[in-house]
């Protein structure tokens, strides 16, 4: 897989308004030196890249995670100065595009989401999109994130990758009337993640996203 460098601070069309929840991965344990879930293979990528007429900075691994108009994902954060660091927070961050085009497309089949994801982060993804399907749902607006940090386990062979996210411009859309959800802005609008990424062994800097951890109305992130 050939991979294109991403940008800094990126603002690409998305989809979905609900605050993606843990799925019984929330991490409520205090911090400590050992990654959770860090243990956890990547898996072989199901699927094929889309044949879409997407440019090419939006099929990074040859894989099309470009996503519909009307709605953006912000990534606000600066890529750390370690290659695998770099690798698995752009992955990250193509994990969660992943979601948001498989609530667009209406499926959990999508190749972005077999590419970025694994186990029990494969999992987490088509729980989430599940939900916005049967939902009728899709959305409207501008999910941001930032304030991402990482660290690396001493194998090499995971990240875990932090950050928090704001949803308060980001709203549910109704599918079959195209009306738009928006709610009052409140404390859950702020969400903390922690994502374990693991190395994907035959690609050239492939990294999934294998556990998901999610803390909902985090203080840190107001």
């Amino acid at each position: 897989m050939k991979r294109r460098p991403l940008p800094v601070a990126v603002a690409l069309t998305a989809t979905a308004a609900l605050l993606l929840t843990a799925c019984g991965n929330e991490d409520k344990s205090s911090d400590n030196d050992k990654i959770a879930g860090a243990g956890q293979g990547a898996e072989t990528p199901k699927g094929s890249a889309s044949s879409s007429g997407a440019p090419a900075e939006d099929k990074p691994d040859g894989v099309d995670v470009s996503l519909p108009e009307g709605m953006d994902l912000v990534f606000d954060w600066n890529r750390p100065k370690d290659k695998n660091e770099a690798a698995a927070m752009d992955d990250a961050a193509n994990f969660l595009r992943a979601i948001y085009r498989g609530v667009g497309k209406r499926t959990t089949k999508d190749a972005a989401v077999t590419t970025y994801a694994t186990g029990n982060g494969l999992h987490y993804a088509q729980v989430q999109i599940n939900e916005w399907i049967k939902g009728g749902w899709t959305a409207d607006g501008t999910r941001r994130h930032y304030d991402a940090t990482t660290r690396s386990a001493p194998n090499g062979k995971s990240v875990e990758v932090a950050f928090c996210a704001d949803t308060s411009k980001f709203y549910g859309k109704e599918v079959k009337t195209g009306k738009i959800l928006k709610t009052e802005p409140s404390a859950k609008d702020f969400g903390y993640y922690r994502i374990v990424m693991v190395k994907f062994p035959t690609g050239e800097g492939l990294w999934q996203a294998s556990k998901v951890f999610v803390e909902r109305g985090a203080e840190q992130c107001r």
